[in-house]
């Protein structure tokens, strides 16, 4: 009989602390942030796409232009980063800024900029990658096992 007034003394606190967590949580702003997102990961690739166009008016083959559009638009993030613009438009549009490739860049930058004042060896060099470092290695070794299952097992077939 104890038993069984505990029990239902447990689930009258979790649904009376439920109905306290839904009153607490202010209300999601879903759509906003959707629309925030979608819209600036629209903008930053377009931006890219008028790379790729810009450099195809400045007479650059398109393989060319393949190269210049990701390492022009990592190397403006980098910039970005650095100047604290990135983390600001980023704090706005949420998972917009993540999604291309700039948000590699920033994920690389960030580390290094928030320990620059430790030097630039053990400071920004030792922190570099230190969020997409794991990343790439595990993205490198995954390539070359797959490239090696490739070659012994599906080459010629």
């Amino acid at each position: 009989m104890l038993a069984n007034e505990v029990n239902q003394a447990v689930k009258a606190n979790k649904e009376q602390y439920k109905r306290m967590v839904a009153q607490a949580t202010p209300p999601g702003k879903h759509l906003k942030n959707w629309l925030l997102s979608f819209t600036t990961g629209g903008l930053i690739c377009a931006f890219g796409e008028g790379l790729f166009w810009g450099f195809g008016a400045f007479g650059f083959s398109e393989e060319e232009q393949r190269a210049l559009v990701p390492v022009t638009l990592i190397f403006l993030t980098a910039i970005a980063t650095a100047a604290g613009i990135f983390d600001k438009l980023a704090k706005h549009a949420g998972a917009g800024t993540g999604v291309p490739i700039t948000g590699f860049a920033n994920a690389i930058v960030s580390p290094a900029m928030e320990h620059r004042s430790e030097g630039h060896i053990l400071g920004t060099g030792a922190n570099l990658f230190r969020l997409a470092g794991p990343v790439l290695t595990y993205g490198s070794a995954v390539c070359v096992l797959y490239g090696l299952i490739y070659y012994f097992f599906f080459n010629g077939r």
